[in-house]
């Protein structure tokens, strides 16, 4: 699995439907590992975040794990 190559198209409608789908993946994975695993799992995220060198690259994934929160909540 590590030497996996995942190839994807290169139009942008095509790789926003790819991270569409990823964020809906790691919704339903959150919700199937149970709340306090998957809140580890979401802190572990922001940390990661604020970790993050690049400001640009911190805002948008910050804006994808609200998002990922807000589809776990629900």
């Amino acid at each position: 699995m590590i030497c996996q190559n995942f190839n994807t198209q290169q139009d942008v409608q095509t790789l926003a439907n790819e991270v569409a789908g990823m964020k809906a993946l790691i919704t339903l994975i959150l919700k199937g590992m149970g709340q306090a695993d998957a809140g580890k799992v979401i802190i572990n995220m922001e940390r990661y975040i604020g970790e993050l060198k690049d400001p640009e690259q911190a805002e948008v994934l910050s804006t994808t794990v609200k998002q990922i929160k807000q589809a776990y909540r629900q």
